[in-house]
């Protein structure tokens, strides 16, 4: 089956509609955490307040989101997202309120962690309700690789969009339209994902399957973890080092347009990666993109411009999304049906608490020597992933083996 084939037909098991709420709902996630900056900095004068409003919601998103994957196997998505939506949408009014009401910011910070609490990770949940969808098609194996190929692609999309959007309504009105904005589209497609026919499907299929092992942090999984939290790192310190050039470049409003060149790379990547034949095997391919990771993102240590950033960005994209969505696709086979949920919340948090760890030593490193010492908590990045791909393997293998079997 072709990549193109595939995708249509799985496209066709849903609808379109359905395929564009799936990712219009995850784009308030993306927005947020920048719209927060500008709206903090903005109101405050403070670049260092915005900062620790947009962590405190990164980090509470992390931390909340394991819970609220768990509360989903149990119950369902419906009431789950649907819960987590609006209140995520309120909480951000709230945040609008308090940074206007001219209280001191940490009020403002708490209602960001409130928000980041509360909001729901939708790349996540929707990855869980493919398998109920293709139960009944011919290859669902294939397709089931081929939903997790488009998802880790709309990842990136989301987070090369949000950003952007987030930059043009503060062009065209104020931090604070922009933000309004997110909450609407968190408030109306957030719940209209909620409320899908697909969410009830999803776990229905749970209920079926009559399985009540409760075990979720496996060996395996905790490596999934690790791997999830070095692209998380990765993330951060780029979008560091990519700060320090366009600001000493006297542009740095750039810095998201530049950032948003590691999505486009990796969004093609990932769509492309639904036609690797079977015999490269998940553990395989997880070692080789991360040896991809490593290698690409060498070439930063030499950059001192913006103009030679660009290419190397795009190009280290290509690696970005194979080894995420191999990290979630691996993650969803090892993982009980009834806990596929809390698996991807659980991998999704990593990734947003290795951000904040590849941020915060990035941001040490680059007011001591600028944006290179920044890259280099990219490179070393991608040398821990190599480390743990390589030293996981086998387990992973073992795991991936004794689950198919």
């Amino acid at each position: 089956m072709s990549p193109l084939t595939g995708y249509k037909r799985l496209f066709g098991l849903t609808g379109p509609t359905y395929v564009l709420v799936g990712f219009l709902a995850r784009l308030p996630l993306a927005m947020s955490q920048l719209g927060v900056l500008l709206l903090v900095a903005g109101t405050t004068g403070s670049y260092g307040a915005g900062g620790a409003c947009a962590g405190a919601l990164a980090i509470a998103n992390a931390v909340g989101a394991p819970f609220w994957g768990t509360a989903a196997d149990r119950v369902g998505q419906r009431s789950v997202v649907l819960l987590q939506s609006l209140a995520g949408a309120a909480a951000m009014i709230v945040l609008l309120v308090l940074t206007h009401a001219g209280v001191p910011w940490g009020w403002s910070a708490v209602a960001s962690a409130a928000a980041g609490l509360v909001m729901p990770q939708v790349g996540p949940m929707a990855r869980v309700r493919w398998r109920p969808i293709t139960a009944r098609s011919e290859h669902q194996k294939k397709l089931v690789d081929i939903a997790f190929s488009y998802e880790g692609a709309a990842d990136e999309a989301s987070f090369v969009l949000g950003p952007a959007l987030i930059g043009l309504g503060v062009s065209l009105a104020s931090p604070s339209f922009a933000l309004s904005a997110a909450a609407v589209v968190l408030a109306v497609f957030g719940a209209w994902f909620a409320l899908h026919p697909t969410a009830v499907q999803a776990h229905d299929a749970h209920e079926d399957t009559g399985i009540h092992d409760l075990t979720l942090v496996t060996p395996a999984l905790i490596l999934l973890c690790a791997s999830q939290l070095v692209i998380g790192a990765v993330f951060g310190s780029v979008q560091t080092g990519t700060s320090v050039l366009a600001t000493d470049a006297g542009q740095p409003g750039l810095t998201g347009y530049f950032h948003a060149l590691l999505g486009v790379g990796s969004v093609v990547a990932g769509l492309s990666i639904a036609g690797l034949p079977d015999r490269f095997t998940l553990p395989a391919r997880l070692r080789w993109f991360a040896v991809a990771l490593l290698v690409l993102a060498v070439p930063l240590l030499l950059v001192d411009s913006l103009a030679l950033l660009a290419p190397v960005l795009l190009v280290l994209g290509v690696s970005v999304a194979p080894y995420m969505i191999t990290t979630f696709t691996l993650g969803e086979r090892i993982t009980p049906p009834a806990r596929t949920g809390a698996a991807m919340t659980l991998l999704a948090a990593a990734t947003g608490l290795g951000y904040a760890v590849g941020a915060a030593i990035a941001g040490r490193l680059a007011d001591w020597g600028g944006q290179t010492p920044a890259f280099a908590v990219t490179v070393a990045a991608g040398v821990v992933a190599v480390v743990v791909s390589w030293g996981g393997s086998r387990v992973l293998a073992r795991t991936a083996e004794r689950v198919s079997a």
